[in-house]
């Protein structure tokens, strides 16, 4: 089919294409006043997701806004808000809707959940593009009841974001609460374990003791090599006592030297007086019982030295064990206080541990119990809902336009379906399709020369070939 045998079955069935344009925008027009009107009523909504947290502090990264807008637009649209909206604003127990869900269910399953099905149904939740706005808008018969229920689901909303929140917070908040008794009581333990452990072994500061102790063991060790020095020198001196006229001691001692003066001063008178008197000289024989005398007094006074040299040896013996013993017992003493002391230090990291951990749990417990208080979100109303003056439908040109278009495609259908039950031949191109059928010639009407063949035409002719 051509476009010129188009056209001309369009002439030809203009008036079913009219008749049936007219019957459908006919209809359109019935059903567009028999319809109610219905009004939208909008609420827009703020979601401020990137300011930081008043509470934690945190800041929302760019990437995620997108996620948590949708997420809000999620949490509008869900049963639990439905149901809150349902109870807020008591439609359980309006009459109009208890009639309805009779008529619906037969009074089967809740009718707080078939109202709530029912107010999703004409709910339409829409993100801002490139924004944090969030509109909610619903439709209704009545203009009042439409701007109420769009308040109320960003109300309940808000409500449900709250609650969503804190309940969170409110459980962290009791577990955190639970578990500082615990850790109170581990650090308690801990803190008693010290100080018994510092009654029983009367120890105030490990590390002042230790101190004074370790500075008290060097002066000990220091006197102990001294006593050391001393003793050797006595020994030394003692294993010359043999000798003892060559000691320092003896040699260097006024007495000795005193008396070896005099001795010497004595045998000289002596000797003179052996050569002038002769050795049976009574002056002589006193004399050498003066020089005998002398010589007594200087070994004795000499044995003196050499013995109180042997009693200095055995005293710095002594004095050497005991301070060797006291520089041992100085030792056994350091090491205990060290023992005590890393004791003590494990102890007070226990404590400083447990310390540390009670103390990042209290932080927690504070700042979720804040949380679990908190009663602002980060939701504002941008523009509350109200009454439409206008309904958003039926809208009655829409519908027209639509009718109009739908009746022409309708109306061309039927006239194309007709033309195919019932050929006719309405032009000379119509006969080129059909076999068998010579041209013999054209008669002129009203439209101009036309074709004729043998068969039914449309000016009723036929001819014998």
């Amino acid at each position: 089919m051509n476009p010129g045998q188009f056209l001309r079955i369009l002439r030809a069935r203009f008036g079913l294409v009219c008749a049936v344009v007219l019957v459908v925008t006919a209809a359109a027009v019935a059903v567009s006043f028999v319809l109610p009107q219905k009004y939208l009523a909008e609420t827009a909504l703020v979601i401020d997701a990137k300011s930081s947290d008043p509470i934690a502090g945190g800041v929302m990264p760019s990437q995620l806004i997108a996620n948590h807008i949708a997420t809000q637009v999620d949490i509008i649209d869900s049963d639990r808000v439905a149901l809150r909206v349902v109870d807020a604003a008591g439609l359980a127990g309006m009459p109009q809707f208890q009639q309805q869900w009779q008529e619906a269910t037969g009074g089967a399953g809740d009718i707080r959940e078939w109202i709530a099905d029912v107010l999703l149904s004409r709910l339409d939740v829409t993100p801002g593009r490139e924004s944090n706005v969030v509109r909610i808008r619903y439709t209704a018969s009545q203009p009042e009841f439409a701007a109420m229920i769009a308040n109320a689901f960003a109300q309940a909303y808000m409500e449900i974001g709250l609650e969503l929140k804190v309940e969170p917070a409110r459980q962290y908040a009791q577990w955190f609460d639970e578990r500082t008794h615990g850790l109170r009581e581990e650090l308690e333990a801990a803190q008693k374990r010290l100080s018994d452990y510092q009654q029983k072994y009367g120890i105030v500061s490990a590390d002042g003791r230790l101190d004074v102790e370790t500075a008290r063991l060097a002066e000990l060790s220091t006197q102990l090599v001294q006593v050391q020095g001393q003793r050797a020198e006595s020994r030394s001196r003692f294993s010359q006592s043999g000798s003892a006229e060559s000691l320092p001691e003896v040699t260097q001692n006024p007495l000795i030297a005193n008396l070896k003066g005099e001795l010497a001063r004595r045998e000289g008178e002596r000797q003179q007086m052996l050569g002038r008197l002769g050795p049976n000289h009574p002056e002589v024989g006193k004399l050498a019982a003066v020089i005998d005398s002398l010589r007594a007094r200087i070994g004795a006074e000499t044995q003196r030295i050499a013995a109180s040299l042997g009693t200095s040896s055995r005293m710095s013996a002594a004095r050497e064990a005991e301070v060797a013993a006291a520089v041992a017992a100085q030792k056994a003493r350091v090491m205990q206080l060290q023992a005590y002391r890393d004791q003590i230090a494990v102890l007070q990291r226990d404590v400083e541990s447990a310390q540390k951990v009670y103390d990042q749990v209290a932080q927690r417990l504070s700042a979720t119990n804040l949380e679990s208080q908190a009663q602002q979100i980060n939701v504002a109303v941008l523009t509350p809902a109200t009454a439409p003056l206008w309904p958003s439908g039926p809208r009655l040109l829409i519908k027209l336009a639509l009718a109009l278009v739908v009746g022409v495609v309708l109306g061309v259908g039927s006239a194309l379906l007709i033309e195919l039950m019932d050929r006719r031949v309405r032009g000379e191109d119509d006969l080129d399709g059909l076999p068998g059928m010579p041209v013999l010639g054209s008669v002129p009407g009203r439209s101009g020369t036309r074709r004729v063949s043998r068969g039914r035409v449309s000016n009723r002719i036929a001819g014998a070939y």
